[in-house]
Parts: structure tokens; sequence; C-alpha cells
């Protein structure tokens, strides 16, 4: 029997992409090994259990995530759990004897340093050759980021790993009356346009802003752009834009959307779009396929990965690309049914269950 430790402070801090990805291991394991000790790092602010398996233990961590004594503060904190081996699904693992494997989910910070706060970059251009000297094995979430880190970090191949993420079964194409509901309690009719994500400048809100005005001029009945998720890093440039554009009631900002509401936001929209410049992986168009809407997302990094043949590919540095793509799912009905077929197809290839069969196998070859 082997200690293994998961370094879940993150959860607490911040929702997203990789919590969902720490929250989700955490509860598939049990169900795959029984034969190991999983001792789950909590922040002590955090209230919750996390391990809910009979072989999991809720440990109470005074150390902050992303704090620039984090190394050595958590390093203190887990010693007397003579760990085996700990996952670091945020990739800064923490001095120690014991094993590491880190999770990079994306280099955005070395592709994009200008999108990111000072602090921000500093963080984590000080802390990534660090993160993967310490560790003994590296996960990425796509093919994409890993030879990222092979190409910008000079790791050896057979040091990474990819290990696809899952999605959860909560997406799945909404009742009509919750479609109905959830367009009267926003004023929304069917139909939008729809964005989900951070506003920040590597989602390329600018590039679809601008992709939509062109829009507007070339199909006049053009339905409404839903831009929905939560204000991040340097977005006031969006907001400065969107009012030069003249859009108007044609622009919809919706903060903060319910984690409950989201499959019924998705399966209300004619077409999701993503035109990020860079993803590590790329949740908004799995969710929305498993909802049965046509995805339009950038031909760059993992988005193509994470998509396949099942949504349109465009190029997020022409706004012309983008507009075409969401006129041609809007206008070819044929089109837009073999989007929604295909897509459903292909989300369901994505299951958490895999991702953690995958991932204890990487426990497993480490450890031994």
């Amino acid at each position: 029997m082997h200690r293994i430790g998961i370094d879940a402070r993150l959860t607490y801090y911040r929702r997203g992409g990789i919590t969902e990805y720490i929250e989700a291991l955490i509860q598939e394991l049990p169900a795959l090994d029984q034969n190991n000790e999983y001792f789950i790092l909590h922040s002590r602010k955090d209230r919750r259990n996390l391990a809910a398996g009979a072989n999991q233990h809720r440990v109470a961590c005074w150390t902050p995530a992303h704090h620039r004594f984090e190394r050595l503060a958590l390093a203190v904190e887990t010693l007397p759990l003579r760990l085996d081996l700990l996952h670091s699904p945020d990739f800064i693992p923490p001095y120690g004897p014991m094993r590491s494997i880190i999770t990079i989910h994306d280099l955005n910070f070395l592709y994009y340093p200008q999108f990111l706060t000072t602090d921000s970059r500093c963080y984590y251009n000080d802390q990534i050759e660090a993160a993967v000297n310490r560790a003994d094995h590296i996960m990425t979430d796509s093919e994409a980021t890993r030879q990222d880190v092979i190409n910008m970090l000079n790791v050896a191949p057979e040091k990474v790993r990819t290990v696809l993420l899952g999605l959860s079964n909560h997406f799945r194409p909404a009742s009509d009356d919750q479609i109905t509901a959830l367009t009267a309690q926003l004023n929304l009719p069917r139909g939008y346009i729809l964005f989900v994500g951070t506003f920040e400048p590597r989602k390329n809100l600018a590039g679809l802003l601008r992709a939509y005005a062109q829009l507007r001029v070339d199909l006049r009945d053009a339905p409404p752009l839903v831009i929905a998720g939560r204000r991040g890093w340097l977005d006031e440039e969006v907001y400065q834009l969107a009012a030069a554009l003249h859009l108007g009631e044609h622009l919809r900002w919706i903060e903060d959307v319910p984690y409950d509401d989201l499959p019924t936001l998705y399966s209300c929209a004619s077409v999701l779009c993503l035109p990020s410049f860079y993803e590590g992986f790329g949740f908004p168009p799995l969710e929305a396929m498993a909802c049965g809407t046509p995805t339009v997302s950038a031909d760059r990094a993992s988005l193509p990965e994470v998509v396949g043949d099942a949504g349109l590919l465009i190029n997020p540095a022409r706004p012309d690309s983008i507009a075409d793509g969401l006129r041609r799912v809007l206008t070819d009905s044929a089109l837009a049914a073999d989007l929604r077929r295909r897509g459903l197809e292909r989300a369901a290839q994505f299951t958490w269950s895999k991702t953690a069969k995958q991932v204890l196998d990487l426990y497993n070859k480490v450890l031994d």
C-alpha cells in the first residue's frame, strides 16, 4: 500500500477547468483503486470534505495556493504524512523526499506574457523551470500542450504524457421547459450566438466582437451575441471596443452563470464560438457539443484535438474567418444538424472515468 497525496487547495480559491479536473479525479479514484491510501490536501479555510472515499483522508493545510513561499511551506506541512507520491494538479510541487507528478494544463504565460498581470507572470515564470526539474513525471491535457512542454521547456519526451480530460454527464441537451424558463429569466431569445469563458485577452473577445459586427453587416437578422463568464485579467479594452462598435442591444454580457444553468445556456444557443488564441484543453466546445450545440472554434493549440471533425475551425487572427464560420452555421440548416449529431457523438468519448484510469496508471508507473 502506497501513500498518495493530491493537492486540492486550489479548489477553494478558484472555480474553473483545473478545479473540475481535481474534483473529478478525487471522485473517480476510489472506484478504481482500493489498494492505496489517498491524502487530499485542502485549504484550511475550505469547509468541504472532498475525501469521500473509504481510502481517502482529508488534510487541512495552512499554506495558501500561489503563495511565493508555498514550495517550502507545503513541504513542511506534508512531511509528517510520509507520502510516497504527491500529485500537484496546479503544477507547482513542494520540496520534499516524495516522488512527484505534476499536471501542466497550458503554457499561456510563456506564449502570451502580455496577456497576464505582472504578478501572475512573475509567479509562473519563476516557478516553471523548478517544477519540471523536480517532477518525476508530467501530465498534460492535450498533445499540443505536451509538445509545448517538450519544445519550450526542454523536457525529455518520455517524461511527459498526454491525458485528455473528461466531461461530466451534467452536460446534456436541456428540455424545452428548461429552455423556456432560462430565456424568460435572462430576457433572451432562443438561438443566440454564445461565448463562454473568462473575459481576458487570450480568449480573443476583441476578434469575436469585430467578427460579430462584420456578421451583422452581411446578415442583418443575425441573432444576438451572448458573452457569458467572469471578468479576468486586462479586460477593460474589450468593454471599450464593444462600445466603439455600437453593438447596443445586440450584445449581452452575463457574468457568473450558475453551474446548474450552463447546460441550458448552451442548449438555447444556435452556435458556440470560442476563438481563443491559446487553450490548454478548452471545455466550452466540449460542453456545448454534449448539449447538442454546434461549435465554431479556433484552429490553434488543443482545440482541434477536442473538437475533431465535429465542429468548424477558424483562424482566430482573422475576424472575417470567425464571421464566416458563424455565418455558415446560422444559414446552413443541414450543416448545423450534422454538427449537432457529430458533436454529441464526439463529446461522449470524453469521460472522467477514462481520465482517472490513465492517471492511476501513471501513479503506478512512477511508484513502481
